[in-house]
């Protein structure tokens, strides 16, 4: 083997080396946050995130990523429901969208709950949609008109709410809101954080609440 070949082999070979470190460090810097650990507030709750509840000092804030076709956010919806009426002011609980691509009416659904959100009535939405989840979840044909009629019977103007539904704006705003659930990790719904972590092992209401009441604590 003459010089130059040696040379030229021993080139080649810190450049393979050398995008194996470009790539290794592409991976780590994409990867999702690890379970339990801290992730980016801003990316988490953004400005424009829907809270069903404020708390003034900022202390306490618990995001759910949920899809309102999953039946397990509808297991969960009655827990979360006690928990506000519980803390009302004390924590932010902040609603975040990840529609399923498996749930033929969940991207609908979010697109529904954030068109009754441009008339200033999310909370009313985001409880009929998961009080009513077992006549409109898993229906091989879209659900529109049924949630036109929730619409008008929330009082909403059912003209505007057809045109939200559709209007590539609210489509946007729901994989905006998938998008970040991606970027911290976020796999199924529902899944929670607490203060920037990632709530893991809570199996029960009680969990959630020992968790809310370790964060008021602190």
């Amino acid at each position: 083997m003459t010089r130059n070949t040696r040379l030229t082999l021993a080139m080649i070979l810190v450049l393979i080396l050398a995008m194996i470190v470009v790539i290794a460090v592409n991976r780590n810097t994409n990867r999702p946050a690890a379970s339990g650990a801290p992730v980016d507030p801003a990316v988490l709750v953004r400005d424009d995130s829907h809270r069903l509840s404020t708390a003034a000092d900022g202390k306490v804030t618990l995001v759910e990523f949920l899809d309102f076709e999953c039946e397990a956010c509808g297991a969960v919806y009655p827990s979360i429901t006690e928990i506000l009426d519980t803390y009302q002011d004390r924590i932010t609980f902040v609603v975040r969208y990840f529609p399923i691509a498996s749930h033929p009416n969940a991207d609908l659904a979010a697109r529904a709950a954030q068109a009754a959100a441009e008339q200033g009535r999310f909370p009313e939405m985001y409880a009929t949609l998961f009080e009513n989840q077992a006549q409109w979840g898993h229906q091989s044909t879209a659900q529109t008109d049924r949630f036109v009629g929730y619409a008008r019977d929330l009082g909403l103007d059912v003209d505007r709410f057809r045109q939200d539904l559709d209007a590539p704006a609210t489509a946007q705003r729901v994989a905006a809101d998938r998008a970040d659930g991606e970027t911290v990790g976020v796999r199924g719904t529902p899944t929670f954080f607490l203060n920037g972590r990632e709530l893991t092992g809570v199996r029960t209401q009680s969990d959630m609440v020992a968790a809310i009441d370790a964060a008021l604590a602190q």
